[in-house]
C-alpha cells in the first residue's frame, strides 16, 4: 500500500497503439480527447465531478521504470526503439478540467486533454478509472445526503468496498458530496477528514453484561457516547441499559455534549419511534438516534416518510459501492487534430446509428449560464474553446436536437462562468486542489445553484446542454460530409 508507481494502469491496446503511432504517424501531432459521460447515473438530474486530484498525481508520477520496459519487452510485441522512448517518457501536454464538487451534466467535457497523440493515448485508462469511480460515489452520496434532510450522514462502507483503494478514495469521494465524516480512519489521515465511530455488537459481548458494556464504553469516551442497544434486546434491555448509563452520567456531573444510541437491525421506523419516547421520558429529548443497516436513499427516504426519529445516519454497502448503478460510464473521445500548418485544430466526430454516442467535435470548453436574479443555473453551452461571449449581449440558446425549442436570454438578465480550468501546461502542474472539506463547502455552494426541481432524486428536471451555434454548425457538416445511408446492409 505504499506509493506506487501506476503508469502501467492501462489497457494494453494503449500501448500498441502507441507505438503504431511511434511507427507510422508523427508522434509529436497534438490532438484533443475529451472525457465525457452520456447519461446521469441513478436517473439523478445531474452528476458531482471527482476525482481530479488523483489524476493530477498519476499524471505528476508517470514514467516508465526500468521494470515496466523489461516486462513489456518480455511480451513480444514491442520493438526496442520504441521501449528506449518509453523509458525517457514524460507527459508534456495540457490539460484542463472541471474542479472537483462542481454539478456536471451529460456530454459536457469534465476533462479535456491537449497533448501528442502518444501521451494523450496512453493516459486514457488512468484517467477514466479514477473520474469514473469518484464522480460515481460522489454522485450517489448526493442521493443519500438529500434524502437525509439535514441529518449528518457518516460513510461507513469500507470492509464492503471492491478494495483498499475504492474503499480510500471512495470515501473522499463522499466526504466532498456532504458526509460528515467517515469510518474509515487512513482516509481521514490522507485527506484531513473527520472520522468517526462507535462500537461493534462483539464490545457489547466481550463483557459479562450489556450494562457493563455500556458503562465502560461509557466512562472512556464521555463526549462521544452513542451506545449500540440491539445486541440483545432493543427494547427491553439495550434503550432501558442506555438510559441508565446516561443518568448515572447526569448524577455525577458529566455533561452529555454528544450521546445518544445506534440502531443496527429490526424495524428502524417502529424502534427509533419508541426508542423517542423512553429517551424523552427520562429526559433525554436531545439524544442521537443513530441508525445503520444496509441503508440507501430510498430506504432512508421511506424511514422518513414513516415518521422515524433517526437523525444520524451511518450508510455503507450501498454507497460505497454504488449497488444500483455500479458503473458511471465516462469516455474518452478524440475530438480534434491540430494543422501542423495553420496550428488550427481539426475537429473530428464519431458518428454511429445511436445518436447519444456521436460526439461534439472540436477543441470546446464550457460555459454555465446562470440568472443574474436568482443565480440559479439556466443552461451549459458547449462551445468552442476560442468563442467570446458579452454579457451585454442578448443570447440565443437552442436544443441541438430539437433545434425549434428556444431561449432568448435579455441583455444582462445572466451571467457566465466557464467550467474548464487549466491544470496542466506544458507538463506542468499550474492547479493547486483545495482541501477535501474546502471542496464539500463548495460542492455545497454549487448544489445551491440548482432549481428545486433537478434536485428530486425520482423523474428530476433536466438542465439543458445545448451547443454554441457555431459548434452546432461544424457538428452538422461533419455528420452531412459523413453522411452514411442508414437502410444500408
Amino acid at each position: 500500500m505504499s506509493k506506487r508507481n501506476l503508469t502501467l494502469l492501462t489497457d494494453f491496446y494503449e500501448l500498441t497503439m502507441m507505438q503504431g503511432y511511434f511507427k507510422e504517424k508523427d508522434a509529436n501531432e497534438t490532438v484533443v480527447f475529451d472525457v465525457f459521460y452520456r447519461s446521469n447515473p441513478f436517473g439523478n438530474g445531474f452528476a458531482i465531478c471527482a476525482g481530479l486530484d488523483q489524476v493530477i498525481e498519476y499524471i505528476k508520477d508517470l514514467h516508465f521504470d526500468q521494470d515496466d520496459v523489461d516486462y513489456l519487452r518480455s511480451t513480444g510485441m514491442f520493438e526496442e526503439d520504441f521501449l528506449d522512448y518509453l523509458f525517457h517518457f514524460k507527459f508534456s501536454g495540457d490539460i484542463y478540467a472541471i474542479p472537483e464538487g462542481t454539478v456536471v451534466f451529460p456530454r459536457e467535457p469534465l476533462v479535456k486533454v491537449v497533448a501528442p497523440i502518444m501521451e494523450a493515448q496512453l493516459i486514457e485508462t488512468a484517467l477514466l478509472n479514477i473520474v469514473n469511480h469518484q464522480s460515481l460515489i460522489a454522485t450517489k452520496t448526493y442521493r443519500v445526503v438529500h434524502a437525509a434532510q439535514g441529518d449528518g450522514v457518516m460513510e461507513f462502507g469500507l470492509r464492503r468496498a471492491q478494495g483498499p483503494d475504492a474503499g480510500i478514495y471512495g470515501a473522499r469521494a463522499a466526504m466532498i458530496a456532504g458526509c460528515i465524516g467517515t469510518s474509515n480512519v487512513l482516509a481521514g489521515k490522507m485527506f484531513d477528514v473527520p472520522v468517526k465511530g462507535t462500537h461493534a455488537h462483539s464490545w457489547i459481548m466481550s463483557f459479562p453484561d450489556e450494562l457493563t458494556a455500556f458503562r465502560t464504553y461509557a466512562k472512556m469516551y464521555p463526549n462521544a457516547c452513542i451506545l449500540l442497544v440491539d445486541t440483545y434486546d432493543t427494547l427491553n434491555s439495550g434503550i432501558p441499559h442506555a438510559i441508565q448509563v446516561f443518568q448515572e452520567m447526569r448524577d455525577a456531573g458529566i455533561p452529555l455534549t454528544f450521546y445518544g444510541i445506534r440502531l443496527d437491525s429490526g424495524d428502524l421506523a417502529y424502534l427509533s419511534k419508541k426508542a423517542k419516547k423512553m429517551l424523552d421520558a427520562a429526559g433525554f429529548s436531545d439524544a442521537v438516534i443513530s441508525a445503520s443497516n444496509d441503508l440507501d436513499e430510498e430506504l432512508i427516504n421511506s424511514l422518513k416518510l414513516q415518521g422515524a426519529t433517526i437523525n444520524s445516519w451511518g450508510v455503507g454497502t450501498n454507497l460505497i459501492t454504488a449497488k444500483d448503478c455500479p458503473s458511471f460510464g465516462g469516455v474518452y473521445k478524440l475530438a480534434a487534430i491540430k494543422d501542423k500548418e495553420t496550428g488550427k485544430f481539426i475537429p473530428k466526430i464519431k458518428l454511429s446509428e445511436n445518436v447519444e454516442k456521436i460526439t461534439n467535435p472540436g477543441n470546446k470548453t464550457i460555459q454555465r449560464i446562470y440568472s443574474r436574479e436568482t443565480g440559479k443555473i439556466i443552461a451549459d453551452l458547449i462551445c468552442l474553446a476560442d468563442e467570446t461571449f458579452d454579457e451585454s449581449n442578448s443570447l440565443l440558446l437552442f436544443d441541438p436536437i430539437q433545434t425549434w425549442k428556444k431561449t432568448h436570454l435579455a441583455p444582462k438578465s445572466y451571467t457566465m462562468r466557464e467550467l474548464l480550468v487549466p491544470v496542466f501546461k506544458n507538463g506542468e502542474c499550474v492547479y493547486q486542489s483545495p482541501k477535501v472539506m474546502d471542496i464539500q463547502k463548495y460542492c455545497k455552494q454549487e448544489l445551491s445553484t440548482l432549481w428545486e426541481e433537478s434536485l428530486r432524486l425520482v423523474n428530476p428536471h433536466k438542465v439543458h446542454v445545448d451547443l454554441s451555434n457555431e459548434l452546432w454548425h461544424i457538428k452538422n457538416q461533419l455528420l452531412d460530409t459523413y453522411n452514411f445511408d442508414t437502410n444500408s446492409k
